[in-house]
């Protein structure tokens, strides 16, 4: 990923004037047209600039500066797409927390979505998740004011607050009649992103959370504790549960990868210019020994989980069981902006897994579809509509695909999916050679 952004801003004016004076006429009309599109910006510009000082002159009130040049910021980031978004200085830093592993709050990830804020997914044994958060909630107010009009970084900041503190919510959750008032007692929230089982005594289940700083470490780990707990020769295979997984480093995904692949690309990205156009390979060996291998996906299942899904399924690695995964097909670098003013998390390219899909707005399909049972109470409040239902997100390379299924029951033995993974690597048939399924799965 590209740490520095250097942006060329001008040119010779000898040189302009000598390509325009022996370009073709075709040339010269494109270098015109240029001119003035440039010319057009300057005068934008100039706008922001009158607008600005109005407002310093003749607001009722002494506007803050820094406030006011923080809010056009905002406002130019967010009409780009949903995951561009410019973070100030506290910002900044609660991010590099959040990559690291341990923050204060309430244990959700989060996004924007028509001016409030969306819960992507709850992070597993944080308060968050305890007290019944779901994916596709919408948060419409954090103690009591209302969440349209603040930014993301904003809200994110009024739910973060001392330890042992309460925040209250409102949330608008589909299928419910009115909204939900819930209360949630601040933590520490040490993400732990790799857990681990062994089931049966034959197979390995790791669940995978989050892809920050410590997860690649943590899946070698487990992967090792499981090889001591379990004898090579009763090992059965794997199952690498990603579902609700959010996303996070793309490092992380492509080591994650690498994990379980000999060789081959993992992801590449592609972008406008040649800089952003990139290929990722594995480089661990699996670490396996080529253990059959089940990836477990959701609706939750978004950006690092897609291309860790993506790339062992296009290597014919894995098998994946679940349902179509959310959509997120597109890469944001972090652009520091130097001491005191914060970052740029820009979209600068899309993602493409190893055979050149992108799952942009359409996300990944299973090799077999399995719906869970709903309990009566969560109908209808069980689906996330996904990056096709984000307003302003990138078009899809072909049909846009909206809604999928992302409950996970709390009880391992009403778990489906599970229970098909599990039947899939002791050999019992689950029609995993066929193409996903429009209904569930019997077990």
């Amino acid at each position: 990923m590209r740490k520095n952004s250097v942006f060329f801003l001008g040119a010779v004016a000898g040189t302009c004037l000598t390509l325009l004076a022996t370009a073709p006429r075709s040339e010269f009309w494109i270098a015109a047209a240029r001119a003035a599109t440039n010319a057009e910006t300057y005068s934008q510009l100039n706008l922001f600039g009158d607008v600005f000082e109005r407002v310093k002159a003749d607001y009722v009130e002494k506007p803050d500066d820094a406030k006011l040049i923080e809010g056009a910021i905002n406002g130019m980031i967010t009409s780009l797409d949903p995951h561009s978004r410019y973070m100030n200085e506290q910002a900044w830093h609660d991010m590099q927390e959040t990559t690291h592993g341990e923050f204060g709050g309430l244990g959700i990830e989060v996004t924007m979505e028509d001016g409030l804020v969306k819960v992507v997914s709850p992070m597993d044994g944080t308060p968050a998740a305890r007290a019944g958060i779901m994916s596709g909630d919408l948060i419409t107010s954090i103690d009591g004011d209302a969440v349209q009009g603040l930014t993301l970084e904003q809200a994110v900041n009024k739910m973060k607050g001392p330890v042992h503190t309460t925040t209250k919510l409102k949330i608008e959750r589909k299928g419910a009649d009115k909204p939900i008032d819930v209360s949630i007692e601040r933590e520490i929230i040490q993400v732990k992103p790799v857990s681990f089982r062994t089931n049966g005594g034959d197979i390995g289940y790791i669940r995978i959370s989050s892809f920050n700083e410590q997860t690649t470490e943590g899946l070698h780990k487990a992967v090792a504790d499981i090889m001591k707990e379990i004898p090579q020769d009763k090992l059965a295979g794997y199952v690498v549960d990603l579902r609700n997984n959010p996303g996070g480093l793309l490092d992380q995904a492509v080591s994650v990868s690498g994990t379980f692949l000999a060789r081959g690309e993992v992801v590449s990205t592609r972008g406008r210019t040649p800089e952003e156009t990139q290929r990722y390979s594995a480089r661990t060996g699996d670490i396996t020994k080529g253990k059959p291998l089940v990836v477990l996906i959701n609706g939750g299942s978004a950006s690092a989980s897609e291309i860790v899904a993506g790339a062992l399924h296009d290597h014919k690695r894995a098998t994946l069981i679940g349902t179509r995964s959310f959509g997120k097909g597109s890469v944001q670098t972090i652009i520091p902006l130097g001491t005191g003013n914060g970052a740029l998390a820009l979209t600068t390219a899309r993602y493409f897994t190893p055979s050149g899909h992108s799952i942009q707005a359409k996300g990944i399909t299973p090799d077999v579809e399995v719906l869970q049972d709903v309990p009566p109470e969560l109908k209808g409040r069980a689906d996330i509509k996904g990056e096709a239902s984000m307003r302003g997100h990138l078009s899809a390379e072909g049909a846009e695909q909206t809604g999928s299924q992302a409950y996970v029951p709390p009880d391992e033995k009403d778990d489906k999916a599970l229970a098909a993974a599990y039947n899939l690597l002791r050999g019992i048939t689950v029609n995993a050679g066929v193409p996903a399924s429009k209904t569930a799965v019997p077990n």
